[in-house]
């Protein structure tokens, strides 16, 4: 028998039908965010072009339209001057930390906004790695999930819906749920857990905007090796199993089938996966130089990330994808 597949091609509506399960719409889509503390700054970050690090009041102005158009949540990340860094990420939680700062007047300003704040260590450390470290710059993971409960609390004190672990300390999911609870913020609080997050090359530009770079060696000992699949689906149980309320997957491109195979072992937890600061550059630079539109090309990445399992897409690209799902309407 000729099997024939342009009978369900033929016609706009019928192509829609077959991406059922693939739409894009504002809940799928949430906007990572670079904070300072100087109120009024607005800094273009060289390597992510229209990306931008924003103070309290430039910040309210650039949310005001994007809420206009849709936007449902952010992810926010603080960045600090290096004279402000230390070996204990002292300002990680302290009132001079741009996310502690800003977070109360976002709640005020945009009370449906959805709020998740990353939590970890690395940019606010004066060496740049995601936990505490010995004399012999070993990471000491006991200390680290230690402290990192107590950045994780903090932000939760000020009104974070959503806590974001990206460290992959081992265990700081249960200390972090633990911290929770004895804060008396279980109920007020979601942990969502960068379960599955590789060392990457795709993270360059990220630690430029967020200055948080490794002033020696590399994260390799405590994030996942690109190749990994049984230590990846291993990092996820574990932080089923200690409490994490929805799953990451980081990057997102190159490893749709861990975001699969995420899904079909844990499909009752909500999964998002992050396009990370290097795949928005590739996008972006390729369509600069002409290579396709990066209007079609986007979209077409977003339905690969549902069409794998993704509920929720981390990108920088989320002011563009506004303006395109309002175009659709």
């Amino acid at each position: 028998m000729d099997i024939k597949l342009h009978s369900c091609l033929h016609h706009p509506t019928l192509r829609l039908l077959q991406e059922s399960g693939c739409e894009i719409t504002t809940c799928n889509l949430m906007y990572p965010l670079f904070l300072v503390n100087d109120d009024e700054a607005e800094e273009p970050i060289d390597s992510m072009p229209d990306q931008k690090r924003f103070g309290a009041n430039r910040l309210r102005k650039h949310l005001e339209v994007l809420i206009e158009k849709g936007l449902k949540s952010v992810l926010l990340f603080g960045v600090i001057d290096n004279s402000m860094k230390d070996e204990n990420a002292t300002h990680a939680d302290s009132p001079q930390n741009p996310v502690i700062k800003i977070l109360p007047l976002l709640c005020k300003w945009f009370p449906k906004l959805l709020i998740a704040c990353d939590v970890c260590l690395c940019p606010y450390m004066n060496h740049g790695h995601c936990g505490i470290l010995d004399d012999d710059n070993v990471i000491q993971n006991a200390a680290s999930i230690k402290r990192l409960a107590e950045v994780a609390v903090a932000y939760g004190k000020v009104g974070a819906h959503i806590v974001a672990p990206s460290d992959m300390m081992d265990n700081r999911i249960k200390a972090i749920r633990d911290a929770l609870i004895a804060a008396r913020l279980e109920n007020r609080v979601s942990i969502l857990s960068y379960s599955a997050k590789f060392a990457s090359n795709f993270y360059g530009p990220f630690r430029d905007a967020a200055r948080s770079a490794p002033a020696f060696k590399d994260r390799r000992c405590y994030q996942l090796p690109s190749g990994s699949k049984g230590l990846a689906m291993r990092a996820v149980e574990r932080d089923v199993m200690e409490g994490a309320d929805m799953l990451m997957v980081k990057p997102g491109m190159p490893y749709l089938d861990i975001v699969r195979q995420t899904k079909n072992l844990f499909p009752q937890h909500p999964l998002y996966v992050y396009q990370v600061s290097g795949e928005y550059a590739m996008l972006y630079h390729g369509a600069q130089q002409g290579a396709f539109n990066l209007n079609e090309v986007l979209l077409e990445s977003m339905k690969g990330f549902r069409r794998a399992g993704a509920d929720c897409i981390i990108t920088y690209f989320t002011p563009r994808l506004l303006d395109l799902l309002k175009a659709c309407d």
